[in-house]
């Protein structure tokens, strides 16, 4: 199944391609592109600073033959110098970014290029004035933004300038977060037809149906390394009462929670894909029979669970 971002058609089911240079290598890298391409997904999302910079790079090698069956997302304006990387969106910085990630994709056109963060200091006209320049020489086909809420989408949308907008949005949202429903984002992206893609829909693993709210976390998982804040936040009682309420709907309708997670973010007609990270081939094709149709009252189970 595809859905539209702009004039880009995405499976309806991507890959997050932070693990490629972080804990892949590029043989295991390829592995994982090559069995999504083969189980129907043609989305890739990536960034400047996932990896080190190295994510572009593997990418763009397990592409180098297929890449007509590929749409390349990739990201900029959120790291640090060390890596060739910064906060901003500045017209200079964008042309040293995207011309960085052109070498390391070693494409000559990026599908999606996306804004990691807003850059409060730069007049976002002047931002996508330049992404609009960036097209016309075509470097880019389309443009999305990450981290915006309602406001700043709306905002940006009286700004489009020379035919160009923001086509797409990337912020957390799955069934333990639901930010996107209450900040605005959901409806704007409704009101000027912005596909919205969902970043962590797994919840950092507690919707893979792997863990148990009850036990230990397991050693070496993303939970199990994350801070000790951010683990504060996702170990909460809150969280964990959540979670015990999703395992008994799964167990009562008999549908694994993965599949519940995907489906229910894909039963959303602003989400345009369901963006999950992949080790291994194994994962990638769980991942993409995950999406099933949800009948109403299983997706009203799941929204009072975790209203």
């Amino acid at each position: 199944m595809r859905r539209a971002i702009g004039s880009l058609e995405v499976s309806l089911v991507g890959i997050g391609c932070n693990n490629f240079g972080a804990r892949l290598d590029q043989a295991e890298t390829s592995s994982v592109v090559h069995a999504a391409l083969d189980a129907g997904i043609n989305f890739f999302d990536t960034a400047d600073i996932y990896g080190n910079t190295e994510s572009e790079v593997l990418l763009g090698v397990a592409l180098r033959e297929r890449r007509d069956e590929a749409v390349i997302a990739t990201k900029f304006g959120m790291g640090t110098a060390g890596n060739g990387t910064e906060f901003s969106a500045r017209p200079e910085y964008i042309r040293f970014a995207i011309e960085a990630s052109l070498r390391r994709l070693n494409i000559a056109t990026i599908d999606l290029y996306q804004l990691h963060f807003p850059d409060a200091q730069t007049p976002l006209e002047d931002t996508l004035s330049t992404l609009a320049d960036l097209r016309d020489e075509g470097k880019l086909r389309e443009i999305g933004c990450s981290n915006f809420d309602g406001s700043m989408l709306r905002h940006a949308a009286t700004l489009a300038t020379a035919g160009i907008r923001f086509r797409s949005v990337q912020n957390q949202y799955s069934l333990l977060h639901r930010t996107p429903e209450h900040d605005d984002t959901l409806a704007a992206c409704t009101e000027l037809t912005i596909g919205f893609l969902p970043y962590y829909p797994l919840a950092n693993g507690w919707l893979t149906g792997k863990f148990d709210p009850d036990a230990p976390l397991v050693e070496g998982t993303r939970l199990a390394n994350m801070p000790a804040d951010r683990q504060g936040v996702w170990m909460s009682d809150n969280i964990r009462d959540r979670v015990r309420r999703l395992r008994a709907i799964s167990q009562e309708t008999s549908i694994p929670l993965l599949t519940l997670a995907f489906s229910w973010l894909a039963s959303r007609p602003d989400v345009s894909s369901v963006i999950a990270g992949a080790s291994n081939p194994h994962q990638v094709r769980a991942n993409a029979a995950a999406v099933i149709e949800l009948a109403d009252d299983v997706r009203q189970l799941l929204d009072d669970a975790t209203a």
